[in-house]
């Protein structure tokens, strides 16, 4: 293995695979940034931005380096260190997580197959479905180059996105941070329970923390993660703000802004780009179930994990095909938020603040 993809695997990788498990349905079309950050205006939600980036960042690096001191590559295994007989308690907070973002997932490839493609909603939401399926069936190193090659695709695309946003609307960007006042309101709020329920990620993608060789490497990937995952979400941010206050009862965002942009072949490209989006975050999310029942002793061969894999999806996309994008997000992501910061962020917090080495999962079988 050459230098650069050795420093690659150790440093960039986890924060890749983070952005890729949380930038998921509302992240990629603009649903979560109008319904957390928006209200608060252009000043307010920046500073939103900024205070979920440093969360990101700051238990990012504590989990990483956490479970790399004790051997955790899996969330059972983490939580039954930091929580003892308590990490049921996240278990079941996991899998009302992983219904509520696989349900997401699938309304928004529902949506945007209809607005897309004018086909009927369900037809992506099952396309989405089979091939995260696909996905998943190869192990960590499948995982691994999709979570690669769709982050190429997507910061590509952004930048792309970024360059015909300034020259069709900078000036309207220009004259809504202008014209916005100091940030105010409940604007941290907004940024506490967008990270609060996102940073669940962290756990999610500790199978990619295999590569590292010492504590050190865990908190410089654990610190880039943060920014890593919330670049293109400043992104999509500041296109937005030209488009206030419309735009924030719009179902897909990023459809609303593109149409009125013009551009339709890059239109189609970044339908597409989410749509990879949606892939890569509903493959870890998955992935996650499969390495679990894997640490358990369980032989996971490339057909069992798909047909486990498929046992996770089928009923979370049908609750998708019911309630809608729009619903998921408001009536979900709160709760789940504070009670993740409950069960994972504060005691992981009170472990390293303290010091206080959990006891390793083989310490507890013993």
């Amino acid at each position: 293995m050459s230098r650069a993809a050795d420093r690659f695997r150790r440093f960039l990788l986890p924060g890749l695979a983070f952005k890729a498990v949380i930038i998921g349905g509302g992240y990629a079309t603009g649903r979560e940034i109008a319904q957390f950050f928006l209200p608060a205006g252009p000043w307010g939600g920046l500073a939103a931005m900024a205070l979920a980036m440093a969360i990101w960042s700051l238990v990012a690096a504590a989990t990483f380096r956490l479970a790399h001191a004790i051997g955790a590559r899996d969330y059972r295994h983490f939580f039954e260190a930091l929580l003892g007989r308590g990490w049921v308690l996240f278990e079941i907070t996991y899998a009302v997580f992983i219904v509520l973002i696989l349900a997401v997932f699938g309304a928004a490839a529902g949506a945007i197959a209809a607005a897309t493609l004018g086909v009927p909603a369900i037809l992506g939401t099952l396309a989405l479905m089979f091939a995260i399926v696909a996905c998943v069936a190869f192990g960590n190193r499948g995982v691994e180059r999709v979570f690669l090659w769709v982050s190429i695709l997507l910061y590509a695309t952004y930048a792309v996105f970024f360059v015909l946003i300034l020259s069709g609307t900078g000036q309207g960007i220009a004259n809504a941070f202008g014209d916005a006042s100091a940030p105010s309101g409940n604007w941290a709020s907004g940024g506490v329970i967008y990270a609060g329920y996102n940073i669940i990620g962290a756990v999610i993608v500790l199978p990619v923390t295999r590569h590292f060789r010492k504590g050190s490497d865990a908190v410089v990937a654990g610190l880039l993660a943060g920014p890593l995952a919330m670049i293109p979400a400043l992104i999509f941010f500041l296109a937005m703000t030209a488009f206030m206050p419309g735009i924030a009862d719009a179902v897909l965002p990023s459809d609303y802004m593109l149409t009125r942009l013009g551009h339709p072949a890059f239109h189609l490209l970044f339908q597409f780009m989410i749509f990879t989006a949606l892939l890569e975050s509903g493959t870890g999310a998955v992935h996650a179930v499969n390495e679990r029942i894997a640490r358990t002793g369980a032989v996971l061969g490339p057909w069992l994990r798909a047909c486990t894999a498929l046992a996770v999806l089928a009923p979370c996309m049908l609750i998708a095909d019911r309630v809608g994008l729009v619903t998921l997000i408001a009536s979900g992501y709160s709760a789940l938020a504070w009670a993740l910061i409950a069960l994972y962020v504060a005691p992981l917090l009170f472990v390293v603040l303290l010091r206080r080495r959990p006891a390793t999962p083989l310490e507890i079988a013993q």
